[in-house]
This record gives C-alpha cells, sequence and structure tokens, in this order.
C-alpha cells in the first residue's frame, strides 16, 4: 500500500543526520552533565554549544535559551511563572491558541481568580489587534499577552512585531508560541519585542521530548520545575544530553538549508492548491491557508463538499489508502468536541462538513500530493 505522510504539523519524520548525532552522543557522551568529573564536564560542554548555536540563529544572549521538554512545558512555564511570580493579573489571548496555552490559562484564571480578555476573530481567524491595543489602553492592570505566531490547525501567520509593538507600548509582558515557527522562518528576536517564546524540537524534523523556551533577560521569571540547579536555576532536572544535541542538529540543519527547503515545500503547497480547486468543486480554505503571505507554507486546511452522514467516513477511507492527515471538525471521527479553532470563526454550515489539515515537508513529492487529490476526488463522487 501507497504510504503518504501529511501530517508534519504534528511531528515531523527525523533527518537520517539528526539520528545518527543523537545515537553518537547517546553512545560516547553518557556522563550526567552535573558532574565535575571529564564524563560531565564533557557532556555540559555539548549542552552549552547547543545553547550558543540556537541563541546565534535567534539573535539572542545564549543565557535567554532553556532547554524543555517541548512547547508544552515552555507555554506553562511562562504563564504560570508570569501570574505566580511576576503579578499578572490579567491575560489576553484568543480562543483558537494551542491547548497548552487555552488549558494553562483556564487553570491559572480558576486558581489566582485573574481576569482573562479573549480577542475577537475576524471572519477568516485573525486576531483583532486594534482591540488588543484597546484593551490594553483601557487598564493599567498588569498584564501578559498571549498570541501564537502561527495557527497550528490553520496556519494563520500573526503579524508579530506589531503586537509586540503594542504590547512594550502599554508596559504588556508578550509571550508568543513559536511551535509553528522557528526552523521554518527567519526570526531576529532581538527585532522582535517578545518576552517568551515557547518552540519545540520535533516541529522542525528534530527529536521529541525536547525543545526550548526563550526568556528575555532581567524577566524575573521563576522556574516551574523545582530540585537542581539545571538549566542555570531555570529548569531542575537532569538535562537529556543525545535530546539537546539532536535539536541543535536539527536547528542547524533547517536554518542552514532554509532558503531552498521552503521554496521546496511551497512549492507543494501551491500545487497542491491549484489540484485542489480544478479537481474538486465546492472545495472551501479555511482561516488564511490559501494565502501564502498570511498563512504558513507548511500547511493547508481544507473544507471539503462532503454531506455529514458521509463525513465520518473521510478520515478512515484516507488511512486505508495510507494517508496520513489531521481531522478539523467533528463529523469526521466521532468526536463530539470537533475544533476549537474552527469553531471559534467558521459559520455553522462549514462546521458540519469535513474539514483536514493537511501539512508538508521536504519529504514529500507533487506526486504524493497528486494522489492524495485522486484518493479524495474519488470519495467525493462515490455514491
Amino acid at each position: 500500500m501507497k504510504k503518504v505522510y501529511l501530517d508534519s504539523a504534528a511531528t515531523t519524520q527525523m533527518r537520517d543526520e539528526v539520528i545518527t548525532r543523537i545515537t553518537e552522543v547517546m553512545r560516547e557522551f553518557y556522563g550526567n552533565p552535573s558532574s565535575t568529573h571529564s564524563f560531565g564536564r564533557s557532556a555540559k560542554s555539548l549542552i552549552e554549544n547547543a545553547r550558543k548555536t540556537v541563541a546565534k540563529y535567534l539573535n539572542v544572549k545564549a543565557s535567554e535559551i532553556v532547554f524543555t521538554s517541548g512547547g508544552t512545558e515552555a507555554d506553562n512555564l511562562a504563564l504560570n511563572s508570569a501570574v505566580r511570580d511576576l503579578g499578572v493579573q490579567r491575560i489576553i489571548t484568543t480562543r483558537i491558541e494551542h491547548h497548552a496555552v487555552l488549558n494553562t490559562v483556564q487553570q491559572l484564571e480558576e486558581k489566582f481568580n485573574i481576569e482573562v480578555v479573549y480577542l475577537d476573530l475576524d471572519e477568516c481567524g485573525n486576531a483583532d489587534l486594534d482591540q488588543l491595543e484597546s484593551v490594553l489602553k483601557s487598564s493599567k492592570k498588569k498584564t501578559l499577552v498571549s498570541l501564537m505566531h502561527i495557527n497550528n490547525e490553520v496556519g494563520n501567520k500573526l503579524d508579530i512585531k506589531r503586537a509586540g509593538k503594542i504590547c512594550k507600548e502599554n508596559n504588556a509582558l508578550f509571550h508568543s508560541d513559536m511551535v509553528q515557527s522557528v526552523g521554518h522562518y527567519e526570526l531576529d528576536l532581538s527585532e522582535i519585542p517578545v518576552d517568551f517564546t515557547a518552540v519545540s524540537a520535533h516541529k522542525f524534523h528534530g527529536p521529541k521530548g525536547v525543545g526550548f523556551a526563550f526568556i528575555r533577560k532581567n524577566s524575573g521569571l521563576k522556574p516551574l520545575i523545582f530540585g537542581g540547579e539545571q538549566e542555570r536555576g531555570h529548569r531542575a532536572g537532569t538535562e537529556s544530553v543525545h535530546n539537546i544535541v539532536g535539536l541543535e542538529e536539527a536547528f542547524k540543519l533547517a536554518y542552514d538549508n532554509l532558503a531552498e527547503e521552503k521554496n521546496y515545500v511551497a512549492s507543494l503547497k501551491e500545487h497542491f492548491v491549484d489540484r485542489l480547486k480544478t479537481e474538486i468543486p465546492g472545495v472551501k480554505f479555511n482561516g488564511t491557508c490559501e494565502d501564502t503571505k498570511k498563512s504558513t507554507y507548511t500547511l493547508v486546511n481544507v473544507c471539503l463538499p462532503v454531506p455529514q452522514d458521509k463525513a465520518l467516513m473521510l478520515l478512515f477511507q484516507l488511512d486505508l489508502k495510507g494517508i496520513a492527515c489531521s481531522k478539523g471538525s467533528a463529523c469526521q471521527s466521532g468526536s463530539d468536541k470537533g475544533s476549537h479553532v474552527l469553531s471559534a470563526f467558521l459559520p455553522e454550515e462549514d462546521l458540519k462538513k469535513p474539514s483536514i489539515r493537511f501539512s508538508f515537508s521536504k519529504f514529500n513529492t507533487k506526486e504524493e500530493l497528486d494522489y492524495v487529490v485522486e484518493v479524495l476526488k474519488d470519495f467525493i463522487e462515490q455514491d
């Protein structure tokens, strides 16, 4: 059976070079990086070199990079400490953030009785930054703004420089989940007024279980996990040396090959969108994903002209044909919740139809995409 992986927004295939490097570190650098003997010092040196590598590409200080278990932990670290330690009394966010943010904000609201403001969204799911400015000006309450850079379901891109500028002008802290953008876009964090970010290695062909938080110097953020003094007191626990080095290798390869691979993946998306428009009349593109200037080049989220009773079988049929992708609404898998992202801005009529997220990487081909379009077309045309 043909196998086509189009779920890279969920996780990416690891590069061979990353697997080789991880294996080498596991075999040869097994000392505890907190130990003072040569084995420990060698492991510690690898971690600090990785920290410097990441900092160099993002144009920040190495001391501002804290390695974590992934994006979820990095989000939790920023949000929890901002309320618990920095005196934040209000969080401004949207209803289309990743659940690592939304569920954390909900817990903080219940535990600390903070005010939570959800920004309005337009018909494409874009946050109202004029409203952000208005809300910030309405009160001097200590505020953290949390807006993701690129939405993981529909690919919408936030004007992050404008959002950061608004926050800075109104003395608000700014946190951005950058899980879908780091490794895919050139980002100079010295020019973007963001205080905290979250990053995950497995979104750019690195290993799972490792990521990092960018924490602006002198922010005052305190640890989420207590214990030893690892990560300069920001994150206790023996570091996963092989994973951190794997992150570094994937990070370097992503940015050293960025221009070429970005152009290639963008051409895949353009080809897929064109084929869908040609072969499937009535197809819709959710959010701004059809527009490569307003959305990431790595994914599309499509609403298909399929009746509700038939929609339940769509994802199952795609899986039977060897196609891996993600659902975007409740009717495809029997879930009674559906996509919180699509539910926040799609009209009821479109929510009844199946929406599917297809996400691409350097490992995909146009031939694979043509196959997917044919499978979709056949399914839709079946009685």
